[in-house]
C-alpha cells in the first residue's frame, strides 16, 4: 500500500514543483485570490441571511470576465503591451456575458427577492446539516473558485511573449462565435416556449431560430423539445462547456513563453484546461439534478425524451434513434417527444 512518502514522490515526479512555481508567482494573482475570497465570504453570508441561494447564480455573468480583464490588462497597468491573444479573449468573453446577462435579465434572476427554483427543492428535500455545508462548501466556495479558473485562459498569456494573431486564432474566433449564436438561439427557444406555456401569449418580436409554431400538445408536455432541442436535451448547456474549452485552446495553441517554457515530460501543459474540466464536472452533476426534478413532473414524456434525445451530444441523438428503430420502438417514443401523444393518452 502506497505511504504519504510514497504519495508525495509520486506527485512531485508527475508535476515537479519547478515547473509550476513561476507560473504561480506572477504578481497579478494574488489580487485575483483576495478578490475570490471576498466573493466567497459575501455570497455566503448574503445567502446565510437571506435564506437565497442564488447570489453567485447573480455575478455568474460578470466574475469570468472581470477576472479575464484584470489578467488581460495587466501588462498595461506595468507599462507594457497587452497580448493581443488575451485581448481577443476578453472581448468574447464581453459577447458571452452580454448574452448571458440578456437571459438572465428576462428571466428575472437580477431581482434580489429572485432564486433558481432548484433551490428551494434542494432545501425541502435534504437535512438542514447537509443544505449548510452545501451551501458554503459548493455555493459559495467551489463556484466561486471555478469563476476565477475561467479567468485563468488570460492568465496563462502572461506567460507568453505578446505576438501577433496567427491561423488558429482567428480559427478559434470563427468557432466561438458560432458556438455563441448557437446557444443564444438555445436560449430564446426555450424562453419563446416556456412565454407559450404560461401565458400562451406571442411576442410581437421573436429572434431568428426561435419562431416556431408551439401547440397545445407541446404546451401540455411541460417541456421544450423542438429546434435544437430536438437535437440535444441542453444545447445551451453543451455549448457553454464548449465555449471555455475554446477558451482555453488560445493560450495552448500560442507560442509558449522563450523564458518559461512548458515541460514536456508531464501533463502541466493540459493544465489550462482544468477549470473546463471543473466546470463540465459542474454541469453534468446539475443537469442529473435538474432532470431529476423534470422527471418527476412529467415522467413518461421525459423519460420518452431521454431515451430518444442525447443530453449534450447530438450524435447521441442520432445513435439513439437508431437504436430504437432497430427495437421497434421509434414510433411510439418520438409520439411522445414530438407528437400529440402525452403521458399516453392522445390528444384531440
Amino acid at each position: 500500500m502506497m505511504d504519504t512518502d510514497d504519495l508525495k514522490t509520486f506527485l512531485f515526479q508527475l508535476v515537479p514543483p519547478e515547473s509550476i512555481t513561476p507560473y504561480l508567482s506572477h504578481p497579478s494573482l494574488a489580487p485575483a485570490l483576495y478578490f475570490c475570497a471576498f466573493n466567497i465570504a459575501w455570497t455566503y453570508i448574503v445567502g446565510e441571511v437571506t435564506n437565497n441561494f442564488s447570489q453567485v447564480d447573480r455575478i455568474w455573468t460578470f466574475l469570468p470576465v472581470i477576472y479575464t480583464a484584470w489578467f488581460t490588462f495587466w501588462p498595461k497597468l506595468q507599462g507594457g503591451d497587452v497580448n493581443p491573444r488575451a485581448a481577443v479573449m476578453f472581448g468574447l468573453q464581453v459577447v458571452w456575458m452580454l448574452r448571458l446577462s440578456y437571459n438572465t435579465f428576462r428571466r428575472g434572476l437580477f431581482s434580489l427577492s429572485d432564486e433558481d427554483y432548484r433551490w428551494p427543492i434542494f432545501r425541502a428535500t435534504q437535512p438542514k446539516l447537509i443544505v449548510k455545508l452545501f451551501h458554503f462548501l459548493f455555493v459559495a466556495l467551489i463556484q466561486n473558485i471555478l469563476l476565477m479558473g475561467l479567468g485563468l485562459p488570460a492568465y496563462w498569456t502572461l506567460h507568453q511573449p505578446p505576438s501577433s494573431l496567427i491561423s488558429s486564432d482567428y480559427a478559434l474566433i470563427l468557432v466561438t462565435l458560432s458556438l455563441l449564436l448557437l446557444e443564444f438561439t438555445a436560449d430564446n427557444q426555450q424562453y419563446a416556449y416556456q412565454s407559450f406555456k404560461h401565458f400562451t401569449v406571442t411576442s410581437s418580436f421573436r429572434w431568428p431560430g426561435a419562431r416556431q409554431v408551439w401547440t397545445e400538445a407541446d404546451k401540455r408536455r411541460g417541456f421544450v423539445s423542438r429546434g435544437l432541442w430536438a437535437w440535444a436535451r441542453h444545447p445551451n448547456f453543451a455549448c457553454e462547456q464548449l465555449f471555455w474549452f475554446v477558451q482555453n485552446l488560445f493560450p495552448l495553441l500560442g507560442p509558449s513563453s522563450a523564458h518559461q517554457p512548458l515541460p514536456t515530460n508531464v501533463p502541466y501543459p493540459l493544465t489550462p484546461i482544468l477549470p473546463s474540466l471543473c466546470l463540465s464536472i459542474l454541469f453534468v452533476a446539475s443537469t442529473a439534478y435538474t432532470e431529476s426534478i423534470t422527471l418527476g413532473k412529467y415522467r413518461e414524456g421525459y423519460k420518452a425524451y431521454q431515451g430518444r434525445v442525447g443530453k449534450f451530444a447530438p450524435s447521441y441523438t442520432l445513435m439513439k434513434g437508431v437504436w430504437l428503430s432497430v427495437t421497434g420502438r421509434k414510433k411510439r417514443v418520438e409520439s411522445l417527444v414530438w407528437g400529440d401523444v402525452i403521458e399516453g393518452k392522445k390528444q384531440k
